[in-house]
């Protein structure tokens, strides 16, 4: 059951967590055009010492990493908590209907950006511990604490800070709250993440656009050229044809599958709600396609004219943009060379630029300590989560997996309609405050969880 003490005590202290979120809040930290992000870095540690945790920076070759840890017992159970302080940049600006970076409560929900990512979720995190501390005197495990500033940059140094501190991080647990609950408003426990390629193909044609009644059947189109290359990598079915795509992919286990069939999945609601009338999914095909399948998607495509009204050219380059979402156990660096070697064989004169990469993770189900969190979940929201072999999107899991070699879990506790990287991202108040009798929840379950091991 839950603690009543923790309850009250979080009622209680109602408006002096919301202004310790909303002092965070208004501290700007946009890792992407680096605004702000060093002197978050070094108000989040005082706002962690203060509660009693013993907090460090510690520098990266970008931004850096806020450490933090409550040791109870070097040899008890010990979670690892992840989460980040950056934030994405506010544009457009005159979509917001409150300043950006000024927290403003409307309709039960905190509008600022990073209210639900992460910035709100990770103070739940670390009201949590104050709570537990507060009421109880002593946390029942140890709770380390890793938070980066590069998160929304692709946390660019987060595999570098983990491999050389594995003695610093060593644990039993990753604990991530980032990302929206259930579409049906429902917990989320998520065991893992797809991981993503992205690259840029560009071809040329003649040195300058050229007229295309003059030059037309003379001058190459190099649109054409990328369209040509793009039949010969996708059927009519949506199969992927480069040799090897699929080769590695892990089979989900029967007890995967199982746990797919019993997601809820309301197909008009979804329909409605992603803007596609025309879906035409059951469950189980809905949730494997979204996170047992790897995609092949076609992000941006630019070439020519796209302005208002005609203009007769052949263009002189064609840009596309690809990022490809991938499972469980598929490579990036084995994807990206397979598809070079693909674009080398079918048009070599099509250049091939590497943007980026992350690595798909997936915690197996049938762990016991996978029941513990599910449990602590469910009774402090009071209804059982959507427990979900992996995310359609894509973190930076695997550094805990398959770096650490640790079990993880990601628990979202903002509200499905955050609006993260939007004009008015929010997180519900209540979700805030949920957030934390979570994370308290979390704490004491693994507390008990550790002395029947």
């Amino acid at each position: 059951m839950f603690s009543p003490e923790i309850s009250n005590l979080i009622t209680q202290r109602k408006d002096q967590y919301l202004q310790q979120l909303f002092t965070l809040l208004r501290q700007k930290s946009i890792s992407a055009q680096n605004i702000g992000v060093r002197e978050c870095s070094s108000l989040l540690k005082n706002m962690m010492e203060d509660i009693g945790i013993n907090t460090r920076l510690i520098e990266t070759d970008g931004h850096p990493v806020v450490y933090g840890e409550v040791i109870k017992d070097p040899e008890a159970f010990t979670l690892l908590i992840y989460g980040h302080y950056d934030v994405q940049p506010p544009d457009p600006l005159d979509e917001w209907l409150s300043p950006p970076f000024e927290p403003t409560i409307r309709d039960g929900k905190i509008f600022c950006r990073g209210a639900g990512d992460n910035k709100g979720q990770l103070m739940a995190q670390i009201l949590a511990i104050k709570t537990y501390l507060d009421t109880y005197g002593e946390l029942p495990i140890n709770v380390k604490m890793v938070f980066e500033g590069e998160e929304e940059s692709a946390s660019a140094n987060l595999s570098s800070f983990v491999e050389k501190n594995k003695d610093l991080l060593n644990a039993d647990l990753v604990y991530t709250s980032d990302g929206p609950m259930h579409d049906s408003g429902a917990p989320f426990v998520l065991l893992g993440v797809r991981g993503m390629l992205y690259v840029e193909l560009t071809a040329k044609g003649a040195k300058w656009e050229n007229h295309s009644g003059n030059k037309g059947n003379i001058v190459p189109n190099p649109a054409w050229k990328l369209i040509d290359l793009l039949r010969t990598m996708r059927d009519e079915n949506g199969r992927v044809l480069i040799e090897g795509f699929y080769d590695n992919i892990r089979e989900p286990t029967e007890n995967e599958k199982e746990i797919i069939k019993g997601l809820p999945f309301d197909r008009e609601q979804v329909a409605e709600k992603i803007g596609y009338e025309q879906l035409n999914m059951n469950t189980e095909e809905y949730y494997h396609n979204l996170t047992m399948e790897p995609t092949f998607n076609i992000a941006g495509f630019t070439s020519g004219y796209g302005g208002e009204g005609s203009k007769t050219i052949i263009p002189a380059q064609a840009t596309l943009k690809m990022d490809m979402r991938l499972v469980v156990d598929q490579d990036p660096d084995d994807i990206y060379k397979k598809f070079c070697d693909h674009v080398q064989k079918y048009a070599p004169d099509i250049e091939v630029n590497h943007l980026g990469d992350m690595q798909p993770s997936r915690t197996p189900a049938d762990q016991e300590i996978v029941n513990v969190v599910t449990k602590a979940v469910g009774e402090s929201f009071n209804q059982n989560p959507v427990l979900q072999p992996s995310l359609g999107g894509s973190l930076p899991d695997y550094v805990w997996t398959k770096i650490l070699g640790l079990p993880s879990v990601i628990v979202p506790y903002a509200n499905f309609d955050e609006g993260n990287h939007s004009p008015n991202e929010n997180i519900g108040v209540d979700n805030f405050f949920d957030g934390i009798r979570c994370t308290c929840q979390v704490i004491h379950r693994l507390g008990e969880y550790s002395k029947q091991r």
